[in-house]
């Protein structure tokens, strides 16, 4: 790892979570909220990189994978 890079761990279920969050948000092309171009830049590189590791994302049941990662992040009391 290069001295100036950040390490992040995440469970396969967490990934697949924040990446279909990611994907939907950057869709949207939702910019309401961003104060400069560098924090988009920064969401579509972290989607680039986990559509990448995550092989989920191009399987046919991609929405039933999504909603057992939910469930298994999920907070028991929701």
């Amino acid at each position: 790892m290069v001295a100036d890079e950040i390490s992040l761990r995440l469970s396969r279920e967490q990934a697949i979570v924040f990446f279909d969050w990611l994907s939907r948000n950057n869709d949207r092309g939702s910019h309401a909220v961003m104060v400069d171009q560098a924090e988009q830049r920064v969401l579509w590189d972290l989607e680039s990189m986990l559509e990448e590791a995550l092989a989920a994302v191009l399987s046919s049941d991609y929405a039933d994978i999504v909603s057992s990662a939910r469930s298994k992040v999920r907070d028991i009391d929701e």
